[in-house]
């Protein structure tokens, strides 16, 4: 018999931290009642590079694609509830393989054309045959067979095998929908903004390295039932300016020039704590930043090494040290936002003697350098990183020094993200610095699962049981449980992933901004956005 699940939705409080504000939600603070007009000036870190959501999975492409595509659904960020916004009502047969949507009426696409159920299909299709482009969405659409429309406003979308993880992921900007006429340009077309959606906003110019402008769209009348107003976006445009230099960044906002900034740094925070600022702050979902092994590595493959690297990191001395209250310790291989997180915190315990311990029974023997030695080999690992997130190399450096105080010699090797990529692929790492944002614990199947990405290089075992039985469920409490398995698996038992840090969002606002509010995977939206005087 088919159900209507929200998947998953668990007890788990939302990482927010909201400084200068008033307000205990997940909005700025709000003085009186939201007025229309104006253009938003907003600085991001780095470029988008592409601006099609359903290729790019980076913070700032998703941040400007989620004001140009609507999706089928919404998360709440609160809750982790999965609600209405272009499908109205959807059901899920009893194997999680086969998902209808019914969808809303009215709906168009910037070109005129409707949002129905043959644009779903076109979306779907076209997602799948952009292959390894499609960087998120191709993950979420794994085992896809294929989308029927049973009539204009429901289509049915069937997988393979059983994909539980489906319905949350239509929430996503990364299945967010774009036009037909849109999935019949190249891919590169799309990167470089020729890309209609429904959303309330439409590109106007996208300027590489320079900036993207977004002209608020006329008679937008469909937006999430969980926005605070309907009808047309307040603001009449968003610039988006890329700024990489983050105290131009922060002077260009303190000086007025621009209305906000994404990747406020951790120094620079107390500036816009109050004084005609504010500060919004959430954590990712998803994985924290952590060292992923590379177990086909031979110093990397031993078990005793992996969990004595586990306890000799002292991860609040490096949040203390190289960050601030903004950020969070991981506790686990998901972050604590994430639905379905389960503490690992006793296993990531700073225990220096019992690293030690551990590295004496597995015959690593302390050596003249300090660096621990075994038949004649250094305990010497490396890491793998670049400076997407820039507080990373001051987190590594700390890092790299309390491995060496247990006797762990740990090398640094910063790459360009051209070079990570090639690393990665060619299994040429101990280590990998990195994290993943998604509001659904199946990402931990996407990156662990030997049937996946498997970075790590693990072997079939119990890990792919847990994952593969966790997206088969919709049973909320079964799936919780066998989400809670894996996590003890990849942390507690084996330490296939040394999870550090938590990463949040931290964007500073004029007090001027009112409405700006983070969806559940920590990304900006600008639809209920306003601009007081």
């Amino acid at each position: 018999m088919p159900v209507r699940s929200t998947l998953l939705v668990l007890a788990t409080a939302t990482t927010l931290v909201l400084a200068g504000c008033s307000s205990s939600d997940d909005s700025t603070a709000e003085s009186g009642p939201p007025q229309s007009g104006g253009t938003l000036k907003f600085a991001l870190a780095v470029d988008p590079t592409c601006l099609d959501p359903q290729q790019f999975g980076l913070n700032a492409s998703l941040n400007v694609g989620r004001q140009i595509v609507d999706s089928l659904t919404d998360q709440d960020p609160k809750s982790g509830e999965i609600k209405p916004w272009l499908a109205e009502s959807w059901q899920i047969n009893d194997a999680a393989t086969s998902f209808t949507f019914k969808l809303r009426t009215g709906a168009t696409f910037s070109d005129g054309t409707p949002v129905d159920a043959a644009a779903v299909k076109t979306n779907f299709d076209a997602i799948v045959k952009l292959g390894a482009k499609a960087q998120l969405a191709g993950t979420y659409l794994g085992g896809y067979q294929s989308s029927t429309v049973v009539d204009p406003t429901t289509v049915r979308v069937d997988f393979a095998a059983p994909s539980a993880q489906f319905l949350q992921a239509t929430s996503t900007m990364s299945l967010g929908l774009l036009s037909a006429s849109t999935a019949a340009k190249t891919p590169e077309q799309r990167c470089q903004g020729d890309l209609i959606g429904s959303g309330p906003f439409v590109l106007k110019k996208y300027t590489p390295n320079q900036g993207v402008t977004l002209e608020r769209r006329k008679g937008y009348a469909w937006p999430s039932s969980l926005a605070e107003h309907k009808g047309e976006a307040y603001l009449e445009g968003i610039e988006y300016k890329i700024v990489p230099e983050s105290g131009v960044r922060t002077g260009t906002l303190q000086s007025g020039q621009i209305d906000g900034a994404t990747d406020i740094p951790p120094q620079d925070e107390a500036r816009f704590d109050g004084n005609g600022f504010q500060l919004l702050v959430r954590g990712n979902p998803g994985i924290p930043f952590n060292l992923a092994a590379n177990t086909s590595k031979p110093i990397v493959g031993d078990e005793q090494v992996r969990l004595a690297i586990q306890k000799a990191l002292n991860r609040d001395e490096i949040v203390q040290t190289a960050l601030s209250d903004k950020y969070q310790v991981a506790t686990s291989t998901l972050a604590e936002s994430t639905p379905g997180w389960s503490d690992q915190g006793a296993a990531l315990k700073f225990d220096q003697d019992g690293a030690k311990k551990l590295l004496d029974a597995d015959g690593w023997s302390p050596g003249s350098d300090g660096i621990r030695q075994k038949a004649g080999k250094k305990l010497s690992v490396d890491v793998i990183y670049n400076l997407a997130f820039p507080p990373s190399q001051t987190i590594l450096e700390l890092a790299q020094q309390q491995l060496k105080a247990v006797g762990i010699e740990l090398k640094l090797r910063q790459l360009t993200t051209g070079e990570l990529t090639a690393a990665q692929a060619n299994s040429d790492f101990d280590f990998l610095w990195y994290n993943v944002t998604r509001a659904d614990p199946d990402i931990l199947r996407t990156i662990f699962s030997t049937k996946y990405a498997n970075r790590s290089q693990l072997k079939p075992g119990p890990l792919d049981t847990a994952l593969d039985e966790q997206v088969a469920t919709l049973d909320d409490a079964k799936r919780k449980q066998f989400v809670a398995e894996a996590q003890k698996l990849i942390i507690t038992d084996h330490a296939y992933q040394i999870p550090i840090v938590e990463l949040s969002q931290v964007i500073g606002l004029s007090e001027k901004v009112q409405g700006l509010r983070f969806e559940a995977s920590s990304r900006l939206s600008f639809y209920d956005t306003w601009l007081g005087k």
